[in-house]
């Protein structure tokens, strides 16, 4: 296609080859984009992602303001100082979430499986933390 001639070009684009092009999404994902868009207007949505734009905002600091996307250092120890300094941070960062109180209900507990039935049958003691629904 040739370039628009004359001065209504450079109200339309700046590219010397060629012209502006415009794109559309196929349906089946403008119908999504839609609908999350709409769901992002909520005031569930929005409690929730208050959550996450609190800890995004300590998360962003910390790669971009301290540099930690790339090891600063050489050296397998060095690197394993930052490492070890990396995996505080985001710990810091999950108590900051496990002292916000839930925004939803715990999901209810889930069904024994069939090797926790097994056990549970020929009685094998089993951790608590394996303990389900029905037991």
């Amino acid at each position: 296609m040739p370039p628009l001639p004359g001065p209504a070009r450079t109200q339309c684009t700046t590219s010397r080859e060629s012209t502006r092009t415009v794109g559309f999404p196929p349906r089946e994902l403008r119908d999504l984009q839609l609908r999350v868009r709409a769901e992002q207007q909520t005031p569930d949505w929005k409690t929730r992602y208050a959550v996450r734009s609190g800890v995004e905002g300590t998360v962003n600091e910390f790669a971009h303001g301290h540099g930690m996307r790339r090891c600063r250092h050489r050296g397998q120890s060095k690197a394993h100082v930052q490492h070890v300094l990396t995996a505080i941070a985001i710990a810091i960062n999950i108590e900051r979430l496990s002292g916000l109180p839930p925004t939803e209900e715990a999901p209810p507990p889930r069904r024994p499986t069939a090797f926790q039935n097994y056990l549970d049958q020929r009685e094998f003691p089993r951790p608590k933390s394996w303990r389900t629904l029905g037991t």
